[in-house]
C-alpha cells in the first residue's frame, strides 16, 4: 500500500479562514453543500462552524473511507475522538468512472496536469457513482456524549475538510478509495497517455485545448460597429440598433461554438430574455415586442444565473427538509456578524425564505442559493448565486 493512502495534516490555527466565504474553491463549497444537506441539526452545524473557525480541531488524518481528528471544546479536559466515515467506491464503480474519464480528453488533461475539473461530478453521476457525500453516505462518529447527526465536533471536522479540498481536490478521491498515483496509473493503463506536446514541455491542459487543423484566428476585439441605417429600406420595421444587437449576438455565439461550447435551444421568450440580459440596449425593444412588462426582471434573473437563474425566478419547488436547517445557520451567522437584528422574522414558502422582510434566499435545483432583495415593491435578483447560503444571505442583506 502506498504511504500516500493515509495523509496527515497539521491543525489549522484559529482564524485560518481569514473572513469571507468558508471555502474558497468550487470543490470546497460543493463539499460543504453536500455535507450540510445530510445534516439533521442546524444548531450543531452553527456550533461546528464556530469551532472550525476557532481552531478547535487537531491534526487531521485522511485515508480511504475516513477522516479523523481530535476535536476539543476550548479546554484540555474536553477533547473527543471524531471520525467521519464514508463509503469507498467498489472496484466495479471505479472501473465505470475511470472508463468515462478515459473517454474525455479534457478530464484526462486536467487530471494529468494535477487538477480535477468540477464536471467530474457529472461524469461520475453518469456512471452511477457518487463522489460527494449524500444521504446515508456520511457516517460521523464521536466519543462525546452528544447524539446529534452530526455533533458539533464532527461538524467542525467536516467544515475543515473543505479547506483540505480547497488545497487539493484529489483528497475527495482518496476518501473514496484511490490516491492520486493509483488513479493516474489506472488512467494510463487505459491508454490515457500524455500527448507529445506535454513531453516537449507544453502543459497537457493547453495541448488538449488546441483544436486540430487550421482555423481562422478569432480577433480579440472587434472593430467599430457598422452603420446599418443606410442599408435599411424606408419601410423596414427593423431598426439599425436591433440589427446591430443581432449581429453582435451571432458573432458571440459563433465564437462560443468555435471554442467548443454547447449552446442550448431556447424558445422565443427565453431567447428574448437571454438577449436582454446580454445586450441591455435591446431591453426596451424586446419588452415591447414580447408584450411582457416583466422582461427586465427576467433579464436580471438570467444575468444572475443564466437559465438556472431564470428557473429560480419563475418556478418554485419543494426542496429537501435539510435546506431549512442551512437557512437557520445562515440567519444565525448574519445576526452574529451584526448584519441582522436578533431574532429576525423568517417566512418560508417552498424554496424561498424571506428574512426580516428585506432579504430573500431562493434555492435553485442546481444546488445554489440565489440572493434576492425587495425593490419597487417586488423581489428582484441581487448579486451572485452561491454554494453557501451564509454568503448569499450576507450579500443580500448588505445591499
Amino acid at each position: 500500500m502506498s504511504e500516500d493512502r493515509a495523509r496527515g495534516f497539521p491543525a489549522f490555527p484559529a482564524g485560518s479562514r481569514g473572513g469571507g466565504k468558508f471555502a474558497k474553491t468550487w470543490w470546497g463549497n460543493a463539499w460543504i453543500t453536500a455535507m450540510e444537506d445530510t445534516a439533521l441539526d442546524g444548531e450543531q452545524l452553527r456550533k461546528g462552524r464556530r469551532r472550525a473557525d476557532s481552531g478547535h480541531v487537531g491534526t487531521i488524518t485522511v485515508s480511504p473511507g475516513r477522516i479523523d481528528a481530535r476535536v476539543h471544546d476550548g479546554d484540555e479536559y474536553s477533547e473527543y475522538g471524531t471520525v467521519l466515515r464514508f463509503s469507498e467506491l467498489s472496484d466495479p464503480e471505479w472501473d465505470r468512472l475511470l472508463d468515462r474519464v478515459a473517454a474525455k480528453a479534457g478530464h484526462i488533461a486536467a487530471l494529468l496536469d494535477g487538477d480535477i475539473p468540477h464536471e467530474l461530478v457529472e461524469t461520475a453521476d453518469d456512471a452511477g457513482v457518487r463522489l460527494l457525500p449524500g444521504y446515508g453516505d456520511l457516517d460521523p462518529e464521536c466519543d462525546c456524549p452528544g447524539w446529534e447527526h452530526p455533533c458539533r465536533h464532527a461538524a467542525a471536522l467536516a467544515y475543515q475538510a473543505a479547506w483540505l479540498l480547497d488545497a487539493d481536490p484529489f483528497m475527495l478521491l482518496l476518501i473514496r478509495g484511490r490516491e492520486r498515483a493509483e488513479l493516474l496509473a489506472e488512467l494510463r493503463a487505459r491508454g490515457a497517455q500524455p500527448p507529445a506536446a506535454e513531453r516537449a514541455g507544453t502543459a497537457v491542459a493547453e495541448a488538449y485545448a488546441r483544436v486540430p487543423g487550421p482555423l481562422p484566428e478569432i480577433p480579440a476585439e472587434t472593430g467599430p460597429p457598422m452603420d446599418l441605417a443606410p442599408l435599411l429600406p424606408a419601410d423596414a420595421t427593423a431598426t439599425a440598433t436591433g440589427l446591430a444587437v443581432l449581429a453582435a449576438d451571432a458573432a458571440e455565439r459563433a465564437a462560443a461554438l468555435l471554442a467548443g461550447a454547447d449552446l442550448p435551444e431556447l424558445d422565443a421568450w427565453t431567447d428574448a430574455v437571454r438577449l436582454a440580459a446580454t445586450h441591455p440596449a435591446a431591453t426596451a425593444a424586446l419588452t415591447a415586442a414580447s408584450g411582457r412588462a416583466d422582461l427586465p426582471d427576467a433579464a436580471a434573473a438570467w444575468a444572475q444565473g443564466g437559465a438556472d437563474g431564470l428557473r429560480v425566478w419563475t418556478e418554485p419547488w419543494t426542496p429537501p427538509a435539510a435546506a431549512a436547517a442551512r437557512v437557520r445557520v445562515a440567519v444565525e451567522e448574519a445576526v452574529a456578524d451584526g448584519l441582522l437584528d436578533p431574532e429576525p422574522e423568517v417566512r418560508a414558502w417552498r424554496n424561498r425564505w424571506t428574512v426580516a422582510g428585506r432579504a430573500q434566499l431562493r434555492l435553485g435545483t442546481d444546488g445554489r442559493w440565489y440572493p434576492y432583495a425587495r425593490a419597487g415593491g417586488r423581489w428582484r435578483p441581487r448579486g451572485t448565486p452561491r454554494a453557501d447560503p451564509v454568503t448569499a444571505l450576507a450579500e443580500s442583506v448588505r445591499r
